[in-house]
């Protein structure tokens, strides 16, 4: 009877929630704003090995934090430029799997 009671309880919270979120407003348009019908999509620009500094690196890939960044740049001044994107696994701290999970966004010129 009571585990009864606090199951019809807990059923009624959840069904006035619902309620609460369906009946929520929507945003407001004060008359004669123009609105914008779409938006240009944001396009992620790629991030060149050869050119980007520490704070690029950390901001715009998946798993480089500050120290896998530096390392970057330490083995692109000690090596020279990247020849291809593939040399990023020479850099220690770089796997397979951060370069699988970055391919998408790196370029080399």
């Amino acid at each position: 009877m009571r585990n009864s009671f606090f199951t019809s309880l807990i059923f009624a919270f959840l069904a006035s929630f619902a309620l609460v979120t369906q009946a929520a407003p929507g945003p407001q348009t004060q008359p004669g704003s123009a609105q914008v019908a779409e938006q240009a999509p944001i396009q992620a620009s790629k991030v060149n090995l050869n050119t980007a500094d520490e704070a690029v690196l950390q901001r715009e890939l998946y798993g480089v934090g500050a120290a896998k960044a530096k390392a970057i740049v330490a083995y692109r001044e000690e090596n020279g430029p990247f020849a291809s994107v593939d040399e990023l696994l020479e850099v220690k701290g770089i796997g397979r799997a951060i370069l699988e999970r970055n391919l998408d966004k790196l370029e080399v010129n």
